[in-house]
């Protein structure tokens, strides 16, 4: 392979776009041309229909995805190891749905939170798996590309930056205010430690999923919006500031604190355990300008 060419492709900016059109690209065909026609035509109805389409789909992004990088990097691709998929899965999944549990329970002790019946009627398989295909999108290109890509060239604390600046995409979001902005960066400090202490997307999705589940089932609206579906019928009162209003509980000034502990003591452990990667980029900078004084 010609050298010029080699290096543009070995460019990390050039990985992460490559490693974001391919999958996603082959997503989109495979949905739309494959799998939509054929399970359209044999499956009467929709909400039967889609959450199949959207399981397999994520199979596809996964395989594409793991396939492209094992032919791009020529190396195991770690982040999508399986070795502790069971703990990070329904640990994950626990944890963040306690944690949406325990700001609902404050809630609930101040007055501020009501229930009054519970009901699958409406939450449906599909709304469950729409949750699947957002989270796994997210914390793959995210986490699994994204911060990965940056901390193995710039250092984990470039990459914790980036990590909390891409979450900024959410402030678009119904209802979002200067609140929500200071809450994505938190989320993104946090999920990016989730990933950079365990090295695989596994625990940030899974508590992404549990966190995103959590908020519909209480009765809340999810990141803005309300038709995600509730399971227990509620009703919330008193300030926003703890509540989160219009946006939902994912607003309330619980969140940030919660997430900031953990984030924080994901960095305790992994500094403790030797998994804060240095910037070989700076460090050979720094040299150069050593030898050169």
């Amino acid at each position: 392979m010609n050298q010029s060419i080699k290096k543009i492709l070995d460019f990390p900016i050039t990985k992460i776009i490559v490693g974001i059109i391919v999958p996603f690209s082959l997503f989109v065909v495979i949905q739309n041309f494959v799998l939509k026609p054929v399970f359209y035509s044999i499956i009467q109805g929709k909400n039967i229909a889609d959450p199949i389409i959207i399981f397999i789909s994520v199979i596809v992004l996964l395989v594409s995805y793991y396939y492209l990088f094992r032919f791009y990097d020529k190396r195991k691709i770690t982040e999508l190891s399986l070795k502790h998929l069971p703990k990070e899965m329904f640990g994950g999944f626990i944890f963040g749905f306690l944690s949406i549990s325990l700001f609902i329970f404050i809630l609930y002790l101040l007055g501020y939170y009501q229930a009054f019946s519970i009901t699958t009627t409406h939450y449906t398989a599909r709304l469950f798996t729409v949750l699947l295909f957002a989270g796994i999108v997210e914390d793959l290109f995210h986490r699994g590309l994204i911060v990965r890509v940056i901390e193995n060239w710039l250092g984990t604390h470039v990459a914790i930056v980036v990590a909390m600046l891409v979450e900024l995409q959410h402030i678009f979001n119904t209802n979002s205010d200067l609140f929500s902005f200071f809450v994505d960066l938190i989320w993104g400090f946090t999920m990016a430690m989730m990933f950079i202490y365990t090295k695989r997307i596994w625990l940030p999705y899974f508590f992404h999923i549990g966190w995103n589940f959590a908020q519909p089932f209480y009765g809340s609206n999810l990141t803005g919006q309300n038709d995600f579906g509730t399971i227990i019928q509620s009703k919330f009162t008193g300030p926003e500031l703890l509540t989160g209003g219009a946006f939902g509980i994912e607003n309330s000034i619980f969140t940030p604190l919660f997430l900031l502990i953990i984030g924080i003591v994901l960095y305790y452990l992994a500094k403790k355990e030797g998994k804060i990667v240095e910037s070989k980029l700076f460090k050979n900078e720094f040299k150069r300008s050593l030898f050169k004084s």
